[in-house]
């Protein structure tokens, strides 16, 4: 078949373009279409892994419930942490590796464990994600901090349940009960001056605790 002049030069403008672009072109193609069947499947898998460890976490729920006036037995407690530990284990990077370890230190408390108890509240935030894409929920890591700082307080540490609470720069919703510990660890250090102050400071911010108000009439009359 021949071609006109015309058409020759459409020709080999083509090829030049070809030659020229568009296989850095095809390249790119290629490159998107690899990134994108890959980005597909890392979404799956993380779908999967997702699904695994709600599957555990959910375990461990169906593990600790008992019928009302019935204690958790030692065997179910043993299996729920248990499962907490895998959960970590196998699914570090997800939330509910977070929530396991938040009921595994609940699950201690209960024991008398507080050593274990303080281990898990401290994975929980040494693997608490940061940054502007998924990062792990303020309220999850200011409620972890308290736990860990009323934890620390009952092993006799006052000092070092506060250096805890100090890391709480935003409390919001629970500027209460940041200041109610805080004068806890305060009372335990017997410094009844400040423990005032910040039980004034928790009532201040609303809460209305009867708990918290016999706190502070006992540092009141002490001081």
């Amino acid at each position: 078949m021949a071609f006109s002049t015309e058409e020759e030069e459409s020709l080999d403008s083509i090829k030049r373009w070809w030659n020229e672009s568009g296989k850095s072109l095809l390249i790119g193609v290629i490159v998107f279409a690899v990134g994108y069947l890959g980005w597909t499947q890392w979404q799956q898998m993380q779908a999967a892994d997702l699904g695994e460890a709600s599957d555990l976490y959910e375990e461990i729920g169906m593990t600790v419930v008992v019928a009302p006036g019935q204690t958790l037995t030692e065997e179910a407690r043993a299996t729920a942490m248990g499962l907490a530990q895998q959960l970590k284990t196998e699914h570090p990077d997800s939330v509910y590796a977070l929530y396991g370890a938040l009921f595994g230190a609940r699950l201690a408390v209960e024991a008398s464990d507080l050593n274990t108890a303080e281990t898990e509240l401290q994975w929980l935030l040494d693997n608490a994600a940061t940054g502007l894409m998924g990062a792990t929920d303020e309220s999850l890591i200011i409620t972890a901090k308290l736990r860990l700082a009323r934890v620390i307080l009952s092993k006799g540490e006052g000092q070092r349940a506060l250096d805890v609470l100090a890391t709480i720069t935003e409390p919001g919703g629970f500027e209460a009960q940041v200041a109610e510990v805080r004068g806890d660890s305060y009372v335990s250090m017997d410094m009844l001056v400040e423990a005032e102050a910040s039980y004034q400071a928790a009532v201040a911010a609303g809460s209305t605790s009867q708990t918290l108000q016999m706190k502070l009439d006992d540092v009141a009359v002490g001081s």
